[in-house]
């Protein structure tokens, strides 16, 4: 019988035990390796591990809402989508990366560009999305990308309000204006959370919160909507008729410093990113400086009462309408004959008269000059807030004869409006200056006691003389209220020095009720040039309506007839002033 028996293999003893030991040490460095990954390199696997199915998201933060006094939204943020790809994890057909590019309006290179580079894990593809557009996106079922709620800022009162307000960029941070200039309030912070993906890498589950968002905090600002809207509809009309290359409005309210409204033109739409430029987006009325002239006037006639040099009634002669003051020669805008050359220092005011001016500064030393500008709030910032804003300029003393002399009709001097506005607080409130604010106050602030109460009564009388009949601006009277102002026209400053022959800035100042003062008006043109140009012109008329409006608004009493008309709109001769 025959038996098929395997053959076997017999190994001799010591390749029997060399086998083993490569066993046993292969086995070894088995379970080396595993402790190795398990024990040291944990972290690192579990991160990638978890990259395939889990990411932490972003949660944006809820931008605080800006509004007017009264509560009305003037910036508010709403929801969009923004789309964002991991580009290692993107898998696409051609035909649905075709249809989104459609979607989102980017061209279909520039989106395989973005996904290209694997070695990112994160690329947005298009931001601020509307939510319809989003789905859409979704429905195409393309892995590796995703969709992410942010918030981007909308204004409901558009260019009216753009420079005041300014804008964000599209991370919702405030790049200009009152979204600059309180950032930290509005903003508030980030959260964030992870979630779960599925297999194609879409979103399918939140699973933990690691950090909260924190929305940002309402501000509700000193601007009233209705004042603000009447404000810049008069300005651009009076900008539209004199043809004007820029122009500024300031509101403020003369009790409590609160700006009521604040207007520049030209403007812009902050609602659309493309048409904001450097230009347009500049606040000018905090931002830009400009030389006041007549409008100074009036606090060089209160330095030279407070020192005791003047009365109200104090005669100057102003004849021929020219002073020589060293090698240079100023001039009234019109001429003087001797017959009415004699004035008082309230006619100096009401009439405009540089040479009575000038007679005036003459009687000051230069000190007590400047500290009168200077505590008037000339030459320093306003303490409003805002971002950028210009403290003016205003030269240390001492001077020479020419500076005290025009700087006491307003050149040689430069201010911002709303400085311009604010120094006239001292009129209208008794002789105080008031902070201002760009914010909602509950409680006004007392002011600083700057000159005596007889002083700036004396003045406000002869503010009220400039509305009157004889005076540079009839065309500021308004029916139903005395009112008080000063007119200003100067010519443009030259870049390289000097001054433009044909080029003006025409201005107004004023208050009312001057019985009562609520409401302080600045109205500044830069370079009318539809054949006028003095702001008793310009200006004027834009003040009357602006404040005639404000006052009703306000339900602020009449304190003169109602039947008032304007007077006769300038003395024969008398254009206004330079």
């Amino acid at each position: 019988m025959t038996h098929n028996l395997a053959p076997h293999i017999i190994l001799s003893a010591w390749r029997s035990r060399v086998l083993v030991i490569l066993f046993l040490l292969s086995f070894l460095g088995l379970v080396g390796r595993s402790a190795y990954l398990q024990i040291s390199q944990n972290e690192f696997y579990k991160q990638k591990g978890e990259s395939r199915y889990s990411r932490i998201v972003e949660i944006s933060a809820h931008r605080g809402m800006i509004t007017d006094r009264n509560g009305e939204p003037l910036a508010i943020s709403t929801p969009v989508e923004s789309l964002w790809a991991n580009p290692a994890t993107v898998s696409a057909t051609y035909s649905q990366l075709k249809k989104l590019s459609e979607l989102i309006e980017v061209d279909v290179t520039e989106i395989s560009q973005k996904i290209g580079n694997v070695k990112r894990d994160f690329v947005y593809l298009k931001r601020h999305l509307a939510p319809e557009i989003t789905a859409k996106v979704v429905g195409l079922n393309i892995p590796g990308i995703f969709s992410n709620q942010e918030f981007r800022r909308y204004y409901p009162s558009g260019k009216i309000t753009a420079q005041m307000l300014g804008f964000t960029n599209i991370d919702d941070k405030g790049q200009e204006g009152i979204e600059l200039g309180w950032q930290d309030i509005l903003a508030g912070k980030s959260g964030s959370r992870r979630v779960i993906k599925d297999r194609k890498g879409r979103i399918v589950e939140g699973i933990e919160s690691i950090l909260k968002s924190k929305p940002g905090k309402d501000i509700a600002l000193s601007l009233d909507s209705k004042i603000q809207y009447r404000a810049y509809r008069e300005l651009k009309l009076a900008m539209d008729t004199h043809k004007a290359k820029a122009g500024g409005i300031v509101v403020l309210d003369s009790q409590t410093g609160e700006v009521l409204a604040l207007v520049n033109l030209p403007t812009y739409n902050p609602n659309n990113r493309t048409g904001r430029n450097g230009r347009k987006a500049r606040n000018r009325v905090l931002t830009d400086i400009f030389e006041p002239g007549s409008t100074m006037k009036p606090f060089t006639v209160a330095s030279a009462l407070e020192a005791g040099k003047i009365k109200p009634d104090t005669e100057f002669n102003i004849a021929p309408g020219t002073i020589t003051i060293g090698r240079r020669t100023i001039r009234d805008a019109h001429a003087v004959s001797i017959e009415e050359g004699l004035v008082t220092v309230e006619q100096v005011i009401q009439r405009s008269s540089n040479v009575g001016t000038v007679k005036i500064s003459k009687l000051l030393p230069a000190q007590t000059m400047w500290e009168t500008l200077n505590n008037s709030g000339f030459g320093t910032s306003t303490g409003s807030g805002f971002p950028g804003e210009v403290k003016g300029m205003l030269h240390l003393p001492p001077w020479r004869p020419i500076r005290q002399a025009t700087m006491s009709y307003g050149h040689g001097i430069a201010v911002n409006l709303l400085q311009l506005a604010r120094a006239y607080t001292l009129f209208s409130e008794e002789g105080k200056l008031k902070p201002v604010s760009l914010l909602k106050i509950d409680t006004p602030p007392a002011g600083e006691q700057v000159i005596s109460r007889k002083t700036a009564l004396a003045v406000s009388k002869m503010l009220e003389m400039v509305v009157a009949k004889g005076g540079t601006a009839p065309l500021a009277q308004i029916e139903g209220y005395r009112v008080a102002g000063k007119t200003g026209t100067t010519h443009k400053v030259k870049a390289g020095g000097g001054y433009e022959k044909k080029k003006y800035v025409a201005s107004f100042v004023g208050y009312a009720p001057a019985s009562n003062p609520r409401l302080i008006i600045a109205v500044m043109l830069d370079e009318p040039s539809a054949g006028k140009h003095y702001g008793g012109q310009v200006a004027a008329p834009v003040f009357s309506r602006v404040m005639a409006d404000s006052l009703r608004n306000l339900s602020v009493p009449h304190d003169a007839p109602i039947n008032k008309t304007v007077l006769s709109p300038v003395m024969p001769g008398l254009k206004g002033d330079v």
